[in-house]
């Protein structure tokens, strides 16, 4: 008697034992991505109802420093002890942050909130790649960290008009408010998937690795010199002072932060990270400036603005599910990616002459949802695939930091060049074509993941 032997299908990610992880972290990913598209349009009404203008800017830049404190403390916890115990704390602090938000009396309290929400998101968003570590098979992970990308891409169309609606007619608080009765579902989901995470913890390794308390540091530090950058590149006259003091600060903080190399984009992982800032800083950079341009220069409303970048959300939603089939090669990926993000910069920027139709500003910013679309989950891939055992927390990390710092500081030239010339069609042309030629250095970066 003969047996054959059938060879099991591969599971995918939303297999039996996989699908409510994946549902719940999914589910997470949109909650966040609302709430930091959606904060921004409540945001003025808060500073008034709060009589709290004076601190308006401290509400985004206080989550945004102790988001980068969070991502150091949550990788290295992840690393030594698993991803569930950052998990829940990252979740609950997350939820907390915006329930203090909701129903703060003064803006003093809406800053603490806001705090704590930065905290609890950098914690638990640097744990979900530990978890992607633990638990999904490598041949996976594209597809784990597609779907993730994608999560971003239904609060990108109607995030801000939703909050808009949200606070024209039952108040500001409710955007705060309203997100945390969605986020005990969405836990309830990832706490049903834990139970195929693996039990265990590793030791820390002695040798490289810089002491917690020490890190902590250099990530409030880190913190500083971002946000002294936020305001210079808002603030006129102190402004290049504060763009310089910034600079000093990241210079001497951010290299203990990354992989030595990161900033030069040496060969393995901190060529990937380099090139995760870069790609972050100049996609993410000219979204900010396009709907000003295009609402001051052509006239266009705001919701007319917000349409075209619609279009890059869902070719990025696109993109990021084409590389998740494994189709195209990932240095043609790494290579091509920064490109199409500066033509697409280009085009945007030819929308400035009245005679170029502004349909070219849509193709525009297709093509950089096309290119961060397929470059963001590859990078992520490769930065759990370069780490060594025990290292995916804090190396994951170090790329979220280098995403928010690489941001940050060209946001904030970009905007103390426009502070400083005012907004006009030059200074917008020159600005676009000192980020499509920031992006274009990424594709240098693009094959160096090869050691």
């Amino acid at each position: 008697m003969t047996s054959t032997v059938v060879e099991a299908p591969q599971e995918g990610m939303f297999a039996e034992r996989y699908r409510a992880l994946t549902v719940g972290m999914v589910a997470l990913i949109v909650l966040v991505a609302f709430e930091a598209l959606a904060v921004a349009t409540a945001m003025p009404v808060v500073g008034r109802e709060l009589d709290g203008i004076a601190l308006y800017a401290l509400a985004f830049s206080g989550a945004l420093a102790a988001g980068m404190v969070a991502t150091v403390l949550g990788g290295r916890w992840g690393d030594l002890r698993g991803p569930v115990a950052p998990l829940w704390t990252g979740i609950g602090a997350f939820a907390a942050g915006l329930v203090v938000a909701g129903i703060a009396p003064t803006m003093d309290v809406f800053v603490l909130g806001r705090f704590i929400q930065g905290f609890g998101g950098g914690i638990f968003q640097v744990a979900l790649y530990v978890l992607v570590s633990r638990v999904y098979p490598a041949q996976m992970h594209p597809r784990v960290f597609s779907a993730l990308a994608a999560g971003w891409v239904v609060p990108s169309m109607a995030g801000p008009l939703v909050a808009g609606v949200v606070v024209e007619h039952l108040g500001w608080r409710w955007v705060f408010l309203g997100v945390p009765m969605f986020v005990l579902p969405a836990a309830l989901l990832l706490w049903r998937g834990l139970a195929v995470v693996p039990e265990g913890e590793r030791e820390e390794e002695t040798g490289r690795r810089t002491p917690i308390a020490r890190r902590l540091g250099w990530a409030a530090l880190t913190a500083v010199g971002a946000a002294l950058m936020q305001y210079g590149g808002a603030a006129r006259g102190v402004g290049l002072v504060l763009l310089a003091a910034g600079l000093a600060v990241l210079a001497l903080s951010l290299p203990r932060l990354l992989p030595p190399g990161t900033l030069r984009a040496a060969r393995g992982l901190p060529s990937v990270i380099a090139l995760r800032g870069v790609v972050a800083g100049t996609a993410l950079g000219a979204e900010v400036f396009l709907p000003l341009m295009l609402t001051g220069e052509r006239g266009l409303s705001p919701a007319a603005a917000g349409m075209v970048l619609t279009a890059g959300a869902l070719a990025w939603a696109f993109a990021s599910w084409v590389v998740g089939r494994g189709w195209i090669g990932r240095v043609l990926i790494l290579r091509a990616g920064p490109v199409m993000i500066a033509l697409g910069i280009a085009l945007m920027a030819l929308t400035i002459f009245p005679e170029v139709p502004v349909a070219l500003a849509v193709a525009g910013e297709t093509i950089v949802g096309l290119g961060i679309g397929s470059v963001y989950p590859t990078l992520s891939v490769l930065v759990l695939e370069l780490s060594k055992p025990g290292e995916e927390g804090e190396n994951s990390a170090s790329m979220g930091i280098g995403e928010s710092v690489f941001t940050v500081v060209l946001v904030a030239v970009v905007g103390a060049i426009v502070a400083a010339f005012g907004a006009s069609g030059p200074v917008y042309l020159a600005c676009f074509a000192l980020t499509a030629l920031v992006a274009a250095t990424g594709t240098f970066a693009g094959g160096r993941f090869r050691t």
